[in-house]
């Protein structure tokens, strides 16, 4: 599994963004239909799949002279995890502060 610092770097792209959240939407695509995501030639799209594929964000299966690319399943599941972790987090500091202002004003 990929740290979850090379995973949050690779995603930082607008471009990179786009591309996954196509596949999270849509499931595998060719590589052909990632194109489609943003205003870049072909080879700029193919280095962004590189990098995805590098930080373990995305795969690649060939079939025949097509490459088709998917989500890495346990790398959304790595963020999702992290993600709520902070939410919790942030949940509970926002209802003791509330506490806290409420106690104030009273006082």
């Amino acid at each position: 599994m990929t740290d979850l610092s090379t995973l949050f770097s690779a995603l930082g792209d607008p471009t990179r963004f786009a591309i996954v959240d196509k596949l999270l939407r849509e499931g595998e695509q060719p590589a052909g239909a990632l194109g489609t995501v943003a205003e870049v030639s072909a080879p700029a799209i193919s280095r962004h799949l590189r990098i995805l594929r590098g930080a373990g964000l995305i795969r690649q299966r060939v079939a025949g002279q097509q490459r088709f690319y998917q989500v890495v399943p346990e790398s959304v599941q790595a963020i999702h995890g992290w993600t709520m972790d902070h939410a919790t987090f942030w949940a509970g500091s926002l209802d003791r502060l509330e506490a806290a202002l409420e106690e104030h004003d009273k006082k």
